[in-house]
């Protein structure tokens, strides 16, 4: 298939014919959505007389209130309907990936278990065969030498702070300096 190459001069000009239109479509819109703005004002919000007497403002006042509670009644409805809608809408949805078995994994708990209660688990009764690696080492007896310890028991730090915390081992300190 042989198609010839359009060239960038074309496409330019092209491009520029688009814009053109779009720009004057969205202009007519602009146009055409001002005018039903001003007719559903005229019909809805007629101009306000002022009244010249105190029971004529009143009588004004009331009107007003009623729209206002009118207005506020169809906003309510409208919100408990959108409310509805949406609490259907999740359930539909709900329902779409139930039937179409593709839902999320939930994110498993990390459960400590030894490879023999693992393996007892998947295999269940078949399970004979001992992991318990320790079991299979050998026994070290650990010698200690006599000096070493004579020199932990004197470089022990720890044992003469612990000594002398408390009362009772400043009591100690008093006692020994006296």
């Amino acid at each position: 298939m042989s198609e010839k190459k359009m060239s960038s001069s074309r496409k330019h000009h092209l491009k520029s014919l688009m814009l053109s239109i779009a720009k004057g479509l969205l202009e007519e819109e602009d146009r055409q959505r001002e005018e039903d703005r001003q007719r559903y004002m005229a019909d809805t919000c007629p101009p306000v007389s002022m009244p010249r007497n105190l029971q004529e403002l009143q009588e004004l006042c009331r009107e007003i209130q009623r729209k206002i509670e009118q207005n506020d009644e169809e906003r309510y409805d409208l919100e408990m309907k959108v409310t509805k809608s949406n609490k259907e809408i999740d359930d539909l949805k709900i329902k779409v990936q139930d039937l179409m078995g593709k839902f999320k994994k939930p994110v498993l708990k990390k459960v400590r278990m030894s490879a023999d209660a693992m393996l007892k688990a998947l295999l269940g009764s078949k399970h004979t065969v001992n992991l318990d690696l320790r079991a299979n080492l050998k026994q070290v007896k650990k010698e200690v030498k006599e000096e070493d310890k004579d020199l932990r028991d004197v470089g022990d730090w720890r044992k003469n702070i612990e000594d002398k915390s408390g009362m009772d081992g400043r009591k100690k300190m008093f006692e020994t300096e006296a």
